[in-house]
């Protein structure tokens, strides 16, 4: 089988301690397709796109993803449950084993770049041991030209192979799979599981140390899109609260889909040069950008078809919930090029409120934004992770807690700056439950939540007359146009007022309990955000 690679000069597998490899270079996705497809390791679906299976893991492992401890990190990163040491012995224990793995295998190795900002472009190599994993790779990262790719060298190198598990006992993991980054080293080493998503993120936690602590710029989990008038708005939500979804406006021109910088001189730019979307009942009506882009190119995980066809069930989740698409960001028609733009106007944060207790859309305070932001609070619904039969809140610090090597505080400190410079305005989104908790109340309806972003943004609800929330403090507009002004505040919507203010008592309790460990490093400014109990519960 002939294909067209493109070598780097110095191109060589065996600095990585990879030897005899037979390794192929930066080949094309309709390559990569065909290889996947003829070694059954995917099919092509009705839409064009590849489907393949990620096996054992459908997501993230976020126990099982440390940290090198070096002169580096030792005194910046904030560890703890989440930033887990790794013994940098260890580290070089496991790269020599992996590449010992690795020897004589066939490999695919893919050149990229992070950060569409030229000043802070990061050069990466990504080695992976299947076809499709680098795929992925070419999909979500920024494509350098032939040109750029004759002479590359790496700064930070990413070794991928699913089929090596470690021996805890040995190696200092926690089981056998693992995705460990050592910032001295500048390695992601990631085994034990085929979830792409770990490639990706791996290089986002990286850049969310090295931007803030390195070069003062903040790193932030959101999506990005920029008005005709050149009107930014940034999207922050953990997996699905919708920032994917809401971003891609046939009328705004997508930056990027889940990770950015701002930096000190104003620029909001894309770390990536793809989109990684969920597609758990997708379909064409409700979000129309996403599915046309779910074509040759694009690659599809954890999905099934209909019966003995190749046609993608989009509603199924006998897999995972967490079924996706990754795709180049190209397949999207309405997008920014270069992936930059100015000081946003509008920054929403989202949240799936599965209580039904949090208004629909709400204007914060720069306190209340920075509490919130730190928070990072959405909720888990029955059927999304095993185990789980009811609503559970879940507090993600940044709304990307598992990829922040600093303290949360080191980041909502630079956020609350940048807004408070930039005079944006900042609303808190629920894209969860109306009329009840989840069992009783009903999921907001897409075209509301549209219609409320879009009227903010549009300046529309800026000579409306505003609520405050009683336990919260949010302010919440008495009217918006498209939507009806009985679902805006809550309480409204539910039939029994008193278990409202009871449910509402309960979710500001756990909001409370969750910011005491952010409390000792937090203004009175942010400390007044909280919410206020109206009763005892």
């Amino acid at each position: 089988m002939n294909f067209t690679e493109i070598k780097p000069a110095n191109a060589s597998l065996e600095q990585y301690r990879i030897k005899n490899a037979e390794a192929r270079w930066n080949l094309k996705s309709d390559d990569l397709e065909k290889i996947s497809i003829d070694e059954n390791m995917a099919v092509r679906s009705n839409l064009g796109a590849i489907s393949v299976n990620t096996g054992e893991f459908t997501g993230r492992s976020p126990k099982d993803r440390f940290i090198v401890e070096d002169e580096l990190t030792k005194d910046a990163v904030w560890w703890s449950n989440i930033n887990i040491k790794f013994d940098a012995n260890k580290f070089d224990a496991l790269h020599s084993k992996m590449g010992s793995f690795l020897e004589g295998k066939r490999l695919y190795v893919r050149d990229v770049y992070a950060c569409a900002d030229p000043r802070y472009k990061m050069k990466i190599r990504v080695i992976t041991e299947l076809p499709w994993s680098n795929m992925f790779a070419n999909n979500m990262f920024l494509r350098p030209t032939a040109e750029e790719l004759k002479d590359f060298e790496p700064e930070w190198v990413i070794i991928n192979a699913p089929s090596f598990m470690a021996n805890p006992e040995t190696d200092g993991t926690r089981q056998h799979n693992f995705a460990i980054l050592s910032f001295t080293e500048k390695m992601i080493l990631a085994g034990g599981t085929g979830y792409t998503g770990e490639i990706k993120k791996g290089i986002f936690s990286a850049l969310n140390f090295i931007l803030p602590h390195q070069k003062n710029v903040l790193s932030m989990h959101c999506s990005a899109n920029v008005g005709d008038a050149g009107d930014t708005s940034l999207f922050f939500g953990l997996s699905g609260t919708g920032k994917t979804t809401l971003s891609a406006d046939p009328n705004r021109k997508l930056i990027g889909d889940d990770e950015h910088g701002w930096t000190e001189d104003n620029t909001i730019f894309n770390f990536e040069g793809g989109c990684y979307a969920k597609v758990i009942d997708l379909s064409e009506e409700k979000e129309p950008d996403i599915f046309k882009a779910i074509k040759p190119g694009a690659l599809l995980e954890n999905v099934t078809f209909k019966g003995d066809s190749n046609e993608v069930d989009f509603e199924d989740s006998t897999i995972t919930e967490n079924t996706r698409v990754s795709y180049p960001i190209d397949h999207i028609n309405n997008i920014q090029v270069p992936s930059l733009a100015n000081n946003p106007t509008n920054i929403f944060f989202l949240t799936c409120d599965a209580y039904g207790v949090l208004p629909p859309i709400s204007k914060l305070t720069p306190g209340q934004a920075a509490f919130h932001f730190i928070s990072g609070y959405t909720a888990k619904v029955a059927g999304t992770e095993a185990g789980i039969t009811e609503p559970q809140v879940a507090f993600s610090a940044c709304f990307g807690a598992p990829f922040m090597p600093l303290h949360p505080t080191r980041y909502a400190d630079m956020l609350s700056e940048k807004m408070q410079k930039a005079n944006v305005n900042v609303w808190l989104v629920n894209t969860g439950w109306s009329g009840g908790g989840y069992g009783v109340g009903s999921r907001m309806k897409l075209k509301y939540t549209r219609a409320m972003i879009t009227a903010a943004l549009n300046n529309e609800l800026d000579t409306v007359e505003f609520t405050k929330h009683e336990i919260f403090g949010l302010m919440m507009p008495n009217t918006c146009p498209n939507v009806p002004d009985e679902i805006l505040n809550p309480k409204n919507t539910w039939e029994n007022k008193v278990d409202y203010d009871k449910t509402a008592n309960e979710l500001a309790v756990k909001f409370n309990a969750n910011f005491e460990k952010f409390a000792d490093n937090a203004s009175e400014e942010i400390l007044a955000g909280a919410p206020k109990m109206t009763a005892k519960v």
